[in-house]
């Protein structure tokens, strides 16, 4: 499993990227709605390592601010092969970018961190569906063809994929 330091959003553009969870799902296609636990919420991916010590926890906690910017989820970005993951960019606003740039460089003496999480390889996404059959792409952008999602950050969280464990970093605005 991993560990992972990742953006939030507000409810409102939360529940936005769960109705097109819903939409997925009640078609009958993959949708992150399959799953149920309470910590499954829509979020950008600011790092990624196998394991993040308790000393770069208590560097998060004391260094970063409460983020407060609003985020634009554009359009739709496909990762994988045969079965993909379907997923909404994240416009990369200088806030963003920021925050993103402040989390790597306060966390990346962490265990194997994840590659493509670094600074200039790190794409920003909101994951809608993993393993999505590529006979069902079309059907699911078809779905999607909304327009962006425009809302704002809220917190920080940690999760732990080990211990099944999320927590604030960052306290809500």
């Amino acid at each position: 499993m991993v560990q992972s330091v990742e953006l939030l959003f507000d409810e409102a553009t939360d529940n936005a990227v769960r109705a097109e969870w819903k939409l997925l799902w009640d078609a009958g296609l993959p949708s992150r709605t399959r799953v149920r636990a309470l910590s499954n919420r829509p979020h950008v991916t600011l790092f990624v390592a196998r394991h993040i010590p308790p000393e770069i926890d208590e560097l998060l906690g004391r260094q970063l601010p409460t983020p407060s910017f609003h985020v634009r989820l554009g359009g739709l970005v496909m990762f994988g092969g045969r079965h993909v993951t379907l997923s909404r960019l994240v416009v990369p606003s200088k806030a963003l970018l920021s925050l993103h740039r402040s989390v790597f460089d306060l966390a990346e003496h962490a265990t194997e961190v994840t590659p493509h999480i670094r600074p200039g390889e790190w794409t920003p996404h909101v994951t809608l569906a993993r393993r999505l059959p590529a006979d069902q792409i079309a059907d699911a952008v078809r779905l999607l063809d909304g327009g962006d999602i425009i809302g704002r950050a809220s917190v920080v969280r940690r999760w732990d994929g080990d211990a099944k464990r999320e927590w604030t970093v960052t306290a809500p605005p």
